[in-house]
């Protein structure tokens, strides 16, 4: 089986940070602390200009929920389109119904798209709120989708190794399990060797201070104490010392 790191990375220099470390992957984001929007073509072009990374490209509009309205469609199919002809390896997304099952003609139709220009596609941890873990599994399966991001239903990984070990059971024949949320070095070679799943998905997170965060009166922090003139960043050593401390699981691949 092949070890795969892949880094969540909010920005070019996260990107570069990410590939200083030995990271096989980023999944490519803007806006990380609403959970993940998608990136400006600018930033990916000059990530794949730079690096040696495969980049799997974030497709999403807004904060919150992923039951999007027709408009709000459009724009990820535009966008979709936009980072794939500029270089993207792949794109993350996840298209959700009212009631928590997946949008199959949504999904169905992204997943098309990006098997026309041979990329990967990805469903991302949209699948995390779906109502029915294994129903939402098999129908992504049916759409030929190649990957999907999970944490197992749960805030951390770690916490649901349990659905994670059964799913990397159940379908890790038919496609790709990427088990991220709360992975780190400490605990990136037990979630392998429990659930079985050898791709892993981490933040490598560090926080970085800016001083014009606040001013006497005005403040644009978005984090808690005592981070509130920071923003996160990713760490090149934490990402170095998570693929060093996952590679005695199993034989370090740099594909997919």
């Amino acid at each position: 089986m092949k070890r795969v790191i892949e880094v969540c990375a909010g920005s070019y220099g996260d990107c570069l940070n990410a590939a200083l470390g030995g990271a096989d992957r980023v999944e490519l984001n803007a806006a990380l602390s609403v959970g993940g929007l998608t990136p400006g073509i600018a930033t990916l072009r000059r990530v794949k200009q730079d690096t040696d990374l495969k980049v799997i490209c974030m497709v999403r509009p807004r904060a919150a929920g992923f039951c999007y309205t027709k408009a709000e469609k459009a724009v990820m199919f535009e966008e979709a389109e936009l980072l794939l002809e500029n270089g993207a390896d792949g794109l993350a997304f996840g298209f959700l119904c009212e009631a928590g099952s997946i949008d199959r003609e949504s999904t169905e139709r992204m997943i098309d798209l990006i098997h026309e220009r041979k990329k990967e596609a990805v469903f991302h941890r949209a699948f995390d709120v779906c109502a029915d873990a294994y129903a939402a599994m098999e129908l992504l399966i049916s759409l030929g989708a190649d990957r999907v991001l999970t944490s197992g239903q749960r805030a951390k990984a770690m916490e649901g190794k349990e659905l994670l070990k059964k799913l990397q059971e159940d379908y890790g024949s038919k496609i790709e399990l990427l088990a991220g949320s709360g992975v780190n070095a400490e605990n990136a070679a037990e979630l392998m060797a429990y659930t079985g799943i050898s791709q892993i998905h981490s933040s490598c997170k560090t926080y970085l201070e800016d001083k014009t965060t606040a001013g006497e009166y005005v403040s644009y922090a978005y984090l808690p104490a005592p981070y509130e003139r920071c923003y996160d960043g990713v760490s090149f050593e934490a990402v170095r010392k998570l693929v060093n401390y996952s590679k005695d699981q199993m034989p370090r691949d740099g594909g997919a």
